[in-house]
Formats: structure tokens, sequence, C-alpha cells
């Protein structure tokens, strides 16, 4: 019988990385949750509309991998990225953007995001392997 999964994540012995999904646009993070939840490796354990709440939700949840998108209100995408670094500096981040460019890369890299993938991609490319990565 397969060994199903509990509510911390726990599938067959290894647990599921927990995801924090920030996004200023709720379709957006509708899509990418339904996405994450049809792999059984990775687990969406919040949302967050804007970096100031990304920052809080990281505080309070402890999330493996944060995906950001860069424009944002309140707070953008890279200076969320600082923060999170700041205060929880073993979480991976993503972002997640309409507007990659190698200067973002280099902008994003400073203040600790592996990847940066732009939304224009089909998930099951770049951010697939952006996310696989990580949990190698």
């Amino acid at each position: 019988m397969a060994r199903q999964q509990s509510a911390k994540g726990e599938l067959g012995g290894r647990m599921a990385q927990k995801i924090l999904i920030v996004d200023d646009n709720s379709m957006i993070r509708s899509s990418l949750r339904s996405w994450i939840e049809g792999n059984a490796d990775w687990q969406v354990c919040g949302e967050a509309e804007n970096g100031q709440i990304a920052v809080e939700k990281v505080e309070a949840m402890r999330p493996d991998i944060v995906i950001l998108d860069l424009q944002m209100p309140v707070m953008n995408g890279l200076e969320a990225a600082r923060q999170i670094s700041h205060v929880a500096p073993n979480t991976a981040m993503v972002m997640f953007t309409m507007h990659p460019s190698a200067e973002l890369l280099k902008m994003a890299q400073a203040v600790g995001v592996r990847e940066v993938v732009s939304k224009t991609d089909q998930l099951s490319g770049p951010l697939l392997v952006a996310l696989k990565q990580i949990c190698a």
C-alpha cells in the first residue's frame, strides 16, 4: 500500500519542499499553486501579494523556497529578497518576472536569488528546471 502524505508534507519518508508564492497578480498565484501542487516533491505553504507580506510570511512559515515576482506594490521583489536573505539565509529564492535580463540576474543574485525565470516561458521549462536544481 502506498504511503500517503502527512499534514507536515512528508511523502514516502522524505519531506516535500515548502514553497511560498509571491506575486501581486492573484491569477498567477493561483496558476503557480495548481502547477506546484501537481508535484509530490513540493507543497505550497502560503501566498503573498507583495514583498512586505512575503518577508513576514517567510519569518513565520520558514519555507524552503520562495518564488518572487519583481514588480509588486509596497515592496518589490529585489528588496524582499534582500530582507529574506537576512531573516532566513537558508531559504532559496527564484524570481519569476515578465522582465528577465542579464542585468536583473546580476542584481537578483547579489541579494540572494538563485535564478531569474521569465513568466512568458512555460512552467514546465525554466521554472521547473530551477526548482529541481534547488531541490537536488
